[in-house]
């Protein structure tokens, strides 16, 4: 599967990329914001059929970043985007790629619902999923420990009907 656009082109992940994928993970930019997996768990959702994991290009072949959409199984229709990687920041690179994908999803699937969880204090990250249309629904209060504090997880969602809206509402801007 790629997704394409004159700026990024989302591939699926391989195992060549992985070494990519933990490098950005872990990285002091990223690590205090997203999750961390081992290099196991990357490579057993390569082959998962639920997960989609994607590798972020941009217009000259470089990699900038990497994304995890869980859920597409799912038989309530709820899609997760687990977590959007952007190394290369400041280039509108995640903005991009959270279309791209939120489109595929509701172009190319029966989903209903496509919702995100993001720490509390990823300000610029909420930012970018607010102006891409998702709605904050609600705070998981001190939900994940990190070393010896806990953090909050702000869940945020669009809905099907949400997302045509605002298509429809783009397209009379245009």
């Amino acid at each position: 599967m790629i997704l394409h656009s004159e700026a990024l082109d989302l591939q699926r992940t391989t195992k060549q990329d992985l070494a990519f994928v933990l490098a950005i993970e872990q990285s002091e930019l990223n690590r205090v914001y997203i999750g961390q997996w081992s290099k196991e768990e990357h490579t057993t959702a390569l082959q998962d059929p639920d997960i989609l994991h994607l590798t972020i290009w941009d217009s000259t072949g470089k990699r900038v970043g990497y994304m995890i959409v869980t859920g597409l199984q799912d038989t309530h229709l709820t899609v997760c985007i687990k977590r959007i990687v952007i190394h290369s920041k400041g280039f509108g690179y995640g903005k991009l790629s959270l279309r791209l994908v939120t489109d595929w999803i509701f172009l190319s699937t029966e989903t209903h619902r496509l919702w995100l969880d993001v720490r509390d204090h990823n300000t610029r990250a909420r930012h970018v999923y607010e102006s891409c249309g998702f709605t904050l629904e609600g705070t998981l209060r001190d939900c994940i420990k990190v070393g010896e504090r806990f953090e909050s997880l702000h869940i945020m969602s669009i809905l099907r009907h949400e997302y045509i809206a605002r298509t429809e509402r783009e397209q009379k801007d245009k």
